[in-house]
């Protein structure tokens, strides 16, 4: 429509879809090996061609993951460093009192909601909780990858802590992406049945006005 606005360019979507695919492909190659004794497990494994190729398909994924985690992160400091970008994901005191006042307003105690820039508070939470979560499961990823070479440097017990620490980063990476993630994209009643901005790269006037004021009032007094 001649009144959406562009939210995203064409490198945060593919940056998006490429996440998002090698996320699945990593959950689907994981979680087989990590519950081996269920028969669902065995299923999926045997579909994939056994046990091999499935530990084969999971680390490519995981490297590709790394990869992606390393360009985006270089791209987004030397965007920030040169001044072609704002850090518009760094939290804020702003973000602690619109949390509060958000709770206020979806208790009734106040009748104005919190105004938001270009992400509120729980967008930035989940960001950092992806990043943060992604340099772990890179971290024992790679000293699962490359077990003989970590026990040069340090004891044998990262191994297996390291183990522990993959696997149940794993879980909570999914529970969080399949709980918060998809309630605000795909159930949230304000985009309810799904939200498409992070394919198309655009956003309504009308949206931007309700979800992102602060964002789209900055717009309005550079153009």
């Amino acid at each position: 429509m001649k009144d959406d606005l562009v939210r995203f360019s064409l490198r945060q979507r593919l940056e998006h879809l490429l996440v998002m695919l090698l996320f699945v492909v990593l959950a689907l190659t994981g979680f087989p090996q990590k519950f081996s004794g269920s028969g669902w497990a065995r299923v999926l494994v045997d579909a994939m061609g056994g046990v091999e190729s499935v530990r084969w398909i999971h680390r490519m994924a995981g490297l590709a993951f790394a990869a992606v985690c390393a360009i985006h992160l270089g791209t987004v400091i030397a965007l920030v460093l040169t001044g072609k970008a704002r850090p518009s994901m760094v939290p804020g005191r702003k973000d602690f009192s619109d949390a509060v006042q958000t709770l206020k307003y979806y208790l009734g105690v106040v009748d104005v909601p919190a105004r938001f820039d270009r992400f509120d508070y729980r967008q930035k939470f989940e960001y950092w909780g992806l990043v943060m979560g992604g340099l772990v499961m890179i971290a024992t990823g790679l000293i699962l990858y490359f077990p003989i070479l970590v026990t040069r440097v340090f004891p044998g017990v990262a191994i297996p802590v390291a183990k522990v620490a993959h696997s149940n980063e794993g879980l909570m990476a999914l529970l969080v992406v399949t709980v918060w993630h998809v309630y605000n994209a795909h159930l949230n009643p304000d985009v309810f049945p799904f939200d498409l901005t992070m394919f198309t790269g655009r956003i309504s006037r009308h949206r931007m006005e309700h979800e992102h004021p602060l964002e789209l009032a900055r717009r309005e007094r550079k153009a």
